[in-house]
């Protein structure tokens, strides 16, 4: 077994986002790691579900799954992978993509946001991405109804550049309603996932996406925002990462912008209300 035969074997059996197997393989490669894992160097009672899970998987059968769902698996070392989620606390033993890989390490905003936003937010979202677009920006965002929606469009009708990062394996088209978004999102953007094909997305894979969204940007910017919000973890990714982090306010009394407000409030974002203003935060124009 090579380097990248045990990575692929890994990315199959290990959740995405897992610190400590991150940090493992991260410190001591892959092969190292299936080999203390088979050979009794971890926990085999607390392991014994991913143990199992390494023997009956092989490199061919995680490749043949990724070739039949017409993607690409990348692993640190590719040409085509993005570096900028090696700054990861927990970075991705491997990524799924398809579409335009180049697409991946292009200097991007992350747009975020709630999936039933207002009127506002939603042509906020779209302006937005349409103003960074055209400075040769590509967009980032989540593939999910609501602002992740509008920011994708938005980007697409400027004729510019997005990427969707979703938390289901890359053959699902979640949601479903998104279908055609998914299939113009490719013709010159990509599609991203930690998943492997065929898995569906559960709610904890949306927050450890989210962490991807921040990673793959050189900064984020949250348009509305409920108190509680996934949209919010995604802002604190970003901050963690020493990223540029951005809010729209809006009305004070909108449940929507609960979170925004909070960010803003908390000195976690900066107060944007133009695109003018986010360009000139983060130096697009530089």
């Amino acid at each position: 077994m090579k380097e990248r035969e045990a990575r692929a074997i890994l990315f199959s059996a290990i959740e995405g986002g897992h610190p400590f197997w991150s940090q493992e393989i991260f410190s001591q490669g892959a092969l190292r790691t299936v080999e203390r894992l088979l050979a009794g160097g971890y926990d085999v009672i607390k392991y014994s579900a991913l143990i199992a899970s390494i023997k009956a998987t092989t490199a061919d059968q995680v490749c043949m799954a990724v070739e039949n769902a017409n993607s690409e698996l990348l692993m640190p070392g590719d040409a085509m992978w993005p570096a900028l989620v090696d700054d990861l606390i927990a970075p991705p033993i491997a990524l799924i993509a398809k579409g335009n890989l180049a697409a991946l390490s292009m200097q991007s905003l992350a747009i975020v946001g709630t999936r039933n936003p207002t009127n506002y937010g939603a042509r906020i979202a779209g302006d937005f991405a349409a103003g960074f677009v055209d400075r040769e920006w590509a967009i980032v965002s989540g593939g999910a109804y609501g602002i992740d929606t509008f920011a994708h469009k938005g980007a697409l009708i400027a004729e510019g550049i997005t990427v969707a990062v979703i938390a289901s394996g890359i053959d699902i088209n979640y949601p479903a309603g998104n279908s055609r978004l998914f299939a113009e999102i490719c013709e010159t953007g990509a599609i991203v996932s930690e998943v492997m094909p065929g898995h569906p997305a559960l709610p904890a894979r949306f927050l450890t996406r989210n962490r991807l969204i921040a990673a793959l940007s050189q900064a984020t910017l949250v348009v509305e925002a409920a108190f509680r919000s996934g949209s919010l973890r995604t802002a604190r990714d970003a901050a963690e990462l020493l990223r540029p982090v951005m809010a729209i306010p809006g009305p004070i009394n909108s449940p929507t912008s609960e979170g925004c407000h909070r960010l803003i409030g908390e000195r976690a974002a900066e107060i944007v209300t133009s695109v003018a203003d986010a360009v000139e935060f983060v130096g697009a124009n530089r």
